[in-house]
């Protein structure tokens, strides 16, 4: 029986992603294995989490992503105040929120390992299912 979704960033420089997931985002976490560093492998509960499946391609015939690729997004219910809230504590953005159409959107940037979108969904959610 499955328990989980286990998600995976791959990152130039763990520590500091490791210490935004902790600090910033403020995410519990456990150590997984035996270290003398207590933060080498950290292991975020992430919260209630959703999936969906998208096409690679538009109706247009515009690329959206290849095979193979997939996106780690993070939702919320008050964009503006959240962004508020974690510029707070250090997260940047990339630009301004904009409508996405399945919601209102921002890039956040990602210490050491890129970007994720943060999002208030305009869709239904899975997420209380």
């Amino acid at each position: 029986m499955l328990t989980a979704v286990h998600t995976l960033i791959y990152s130039t420089d763990p520590p500091e992603t490791r210490r935004f997931l902790k600090e910033v985002l403020r995410w519990p976490c456990v150590t997984e294995g035996e270290s003398d560093e207590p933060q080498e492998w950290l292991i975020f509960r992430t919260g209630p989490s959703e999936m969906g499946v998208h096409p690679t391609a538009g109706p247009q015939g515009e690329t959206w992503a290849t095979e193979g690729t997939h996106q780690i997004t993070l939702m919320c219910d008050d964009l503006p105040a959240t962004m508020e809230e974690l510029g707070a504590r250090g997260a940047r953005f990339e630009g301004e929120p904009s409508d996405r159409g399945f919601g209102l959107g921002v890039t956040m940037i990602l210490p050491a390992a890129g970007t994720l979108l943060l999002y208030e969904p305009r869709h239904p959610v899975a997420v209380d299912l």
